[in-house]
């Protein structure tokens, strides 16, 4: 593991909360970890880019991004190259994770990325 990657025992956590949303299926992309619905990427890990830190990257309801960073600057932030659409990024190098929260924003991403019909499968 190098300093830009989540540690083990996160990455499986995280694996365990999107794989348990209908039809998700993790996917390798630009060295990391996605996970997509459909084959479209509704959380990402990433820190391979310059100044970057361990982190998840997610689609947000428009309005959530800026609401979260501004409350959580510490754990939230505006992430490279799709922050202008409104996504988000959680910061995986801090003490704690809340890990509700972040299965809270996962299945929120989910339903802004997959089909209506498995999106339904949520409620």
């Amino acid at each position: 593991m190098n300093e830009l990657t989540i540690s083990p025992e996160r990455l499986e956590q995280v694996r365990r909360i999107c794989l348990a949303l209908p039809e998700a299926h993790e996917k390798e992309a630009w060295g990391d970890p996605t996970w997509r619905v459909k084959d479209k990427i509704f959380v990402m890990q990433k820190g391979n880019y310059k100044g970057g830190r361990p982190s998840l990257w997610m689609k947000a309801q428009e309005g959530l991004q800026s609401v979260l960073v501004e409350a959580g600057p510490d754990r939230f932030f505006i992430p490279p190259y799709v922050g202008h659409k409104g996504w988000i990024g959680l910061w995986m190098d801090t003490q704690t994770v809340d890990w509700d929260e972040f299965a809270g924003l996962a299945a929120d991403s989910y339903r802004l990325t997959a089909p209506k019909k498995l999106a339904a499968l949520l409620g």
